[in-house]
């Protein structure tokens, strides 16, 4: 496996943590993340789309499929930068740049190993 689809794979196995936590138990990680608890079924909609996106990410990685690494950077910077307006918008609590901020390190990440490989 190359490097940046072992990164694509790290990844894949934050979102199925991620959206495992959000269709079982979602108001435990809101307030892991100091976020209102709610019963909305939202939360455990966009945890079955994290996983959704947790095995696009793992099957990636598993064919090395260069162009989808190549993809993922732009995607992933961009979480992180909507992510960071919705704070400065006043939309939400600071926690979502952290939570962006796992995007970017991925981006950063994934773009490096690319670049290396290249």
């Amino acid at each position: 496996m190359k490097k940046s689809s072992t990164t694509l794979l790290v990844f894949g196995v934050y979102l199925i943590g991620m959206g495992s936590g959000l269709v079982v138990m979602p108001n435990t990680v809101f307030g892991v993340l100091g976020l209102p608890a709610t019963d909305e079924v939202w939360p455990r909609v966009v945890g079955a789309l994290a996983l959704v996106l947790a095995f696009y990410y793992i099957s990636a990685a598993r064919a090395d499929l260069r162009p989808f690494a190549q993809m993922t950077v732009p995607a992933r910077i961009g979480v992180f930068v909507v992510f960071t307006a919705f704070v400065f918008a006043g939309l939400v609590g600071p926690v979502m740049i952290m939570l962006g901020a796992v995007d970017l390190l991925g981006a950063v990440w994934t773009g490096s190993a690319l670049k290396a490989e290249a």
